[in-house]
């Protein structure tokens, strides 16, 4: 299982733009059709809302990949 660390910048990410910047998805769009197609979790539950607001502690998972976000660093 891949693991990754995410460290905001502010207070939070939109989930698209998350799996984006992490690469998991190669565009916006690829990462829209992703959370669409019920293949994003978001702290156990499948996540349809495209820009959900993905705040510090919350854990993502598509397949076999997992995101910690972090608090941003002040």
């Amino acid at each position: 299982m891949q693991h990754i660390e995410f460290r905001l910048a502010g207070d939070f990410i939109e989930l698209n733009k998350l799996l984006k910047v992490t690469g998991l998805s190669g565009s916006g769009g690829a990462a829209k059709a992703l959370i669409a197609a019920g293949a994003v979790a978001v702290d156990g539950r499948v996540e349809l809302r495209k820009t959900c607001k993905i705040r510090a502690g919350r854990i993502v998972r598509v397949g076999e990949a997992r995101i910690s976000v972090l608090a941003a660093r002040s």
